[in-house]
């Protein structure tokens, strides 16, 4: 049998670079730890106590920002205003602006309405009746006002929900 070179590397021989393995900082073991006494938790309130766990939102006692916000108003509305999860999002486009921006026999899509500049977000649009048309188009939008369907088909166009 072959005698093995001490200098051979191998499994017994190997060993991490040093500096690249850290030993985890032990709390609480004297001042010359740097970390002694209170173990880096301060002095006293919840966050020092055993078992602490920081709950999302919480702000020490102090009022929450949620309830510092305004209210949204009226009758069953006792809601802050920036946590309206349930208020749909439109995109508003008057009829005069159609008037303004599109040909007559043109097709108005949410994509042709972003290309002329007046439904920029990716959100549903609805068309409403400000204004007055007198172009016939074909209208094809998510939402559609009262009087703008109304304008629209008096116009001559049509007006279709997506």
């Amino acid at each position: 049998m072959a005698r093995l070179d001490p200098e051979e590397i191998g499994l017994h021989t190997i060993r991490a670079k040093p500096g690249s393995r850290q030993a985890r900082k032990r709390l609480g073991r004297g001042k010359g730890s740097g970390t002694g006494k209170t173990a880096g938790r301060g002095h006293k309130g919840a966050g020092a106590r055993s078992g602490n766990k920081s709950k999302r939102g919480y702000e020490g006692g102090q009022n929450p920002i949620h309830m510092r916000m305004r209210k949204l108003r009226g009758p069953r509305m006792k809601k802050s205003m920036p946590f309206e999860r349930f208020r749909t999002v439109t995109q508003p486009v008057n009829v005069s602006d159609l008037e303004a921006r599109f040909d007559a026999g043109a097709e108005v899509t949410p994509e042709s309405l972003r290309a002329a500049g007046l439904a920029t977000r990716h959100d549903p649009v609805k068309i409403l009746g400000r204004g007055e048309i007198s172009t016939k188009l074909t209208v094809r939008a998510h939402g559609f006002s009262a009087s703008a369907k109304e304008k629209i088909e008096a116009a001559g166009g049509s007006a279709e929900l997506i």
